[in-house]
């Protein structure tokens, strides 16, 4: 795994740590203390750090805390944000970066998707070095929202204004990043969900219909008979794992 996310809490003691991988902290509630190589600062929620990879450094907690840990390896750190942390390892963030860190402070409490980590990513390293997500960026993480709950109304027009751009533009970048159209990709995410389900669980074709963000069941078929020639009853038995 490139990259990993944990929700931890600190201690009074001082811990002391050295790793392979880089380390970001963003803390979501209290204070921690933290020495890079006898670099000090105080983290909270409107100020982070950055830990470069094989860097001795030391924390401890001040009171009841939450951090967000996104570890990150060496081959992961083609961002150009990743240069300017390293350099100025002490940050502060800005209210778009403090609302990504809050929003995933709550998805991690939660059974949470590693599709979202994808798409949040590029977004918050995109917010901390140019203050504002490229927009590829925003596509990445509005494809790990579709991706994480496929049965939601996703129209191009609302994929759009999720991802803060125009509709044309929205094309454009589809055209440019995966030679699709939205409409086609959500198609094929919805049809994709479903598939998994229909080989992995039990539930019914109806309420996978549903729930992958399809009209119907006779929508699903259709879906599916077009892209396989099979019923889902039928992929259901031809593909059933287990």
């Amino acid at each position: 795994m490139d990259t990993d996310l944990h929700l931890r809490t600190y201690g009074a003691d001082i811990v002391t740590d050295r790793h392979v991988f880089a380390q970001l902290v963003l803390p979501v509630s209290g204070a921690v203390l933290l020495d890079i190589e006898g670099r000090r600062g105080r983290l909270d929620p409107l100020r982070a750090a950055c830990v470069a990879p094989n860097t001795w450094h030391a924390q401890c907690g001040i009171g009841t805390n939450q951090s967000l840990i996104l570890d990150v390896e060496p081959a992961a750190m083609a961002h150009p944000a990743w240069d300017r942390m390293l350099d100025r390892p002490f940050m502060s963030l800005g209210p778009g970066a403090r609302k990504l860190v809050e929003f995933m402070g709550v998805m991690r409490t939660q059974a949470f998707d590693r599709g979202l980590l994808r798409g949040w990513v590029p977004l918050l390293l995109d917010t901390i070095a140019l203050d504002a997500p490229r927009p590829a960026s925003r596509l990445a993480a509005l494809m790990a929202s579709v991706e994480a709950e496929p049965g939601l109304a996703w129209t191009t027009d609302s994929m759009a204004r999720h991802a803060g751009l125009s509709v044309s533009r929205l094309h454009a970048l589809f055209r440019t990043e995966l030679d699709s159209s939205p409409h086609a990709w959500l198609r094929g995410v919805r049809l994709a969900r479903a598939q998994a389900w229909l080989a992995d669980t039990s539930r019914s074709i109806a309420d996978i219909a549903l729930a992958a963000g399809f009209s119907d069941q006779s929508a699903l078929t259709r879906a599916l008979r077009d892209a396989t020639g099979m019923t889902p009853g039928a992929y259901r038995r031809a593909n059933r794992h287990g």
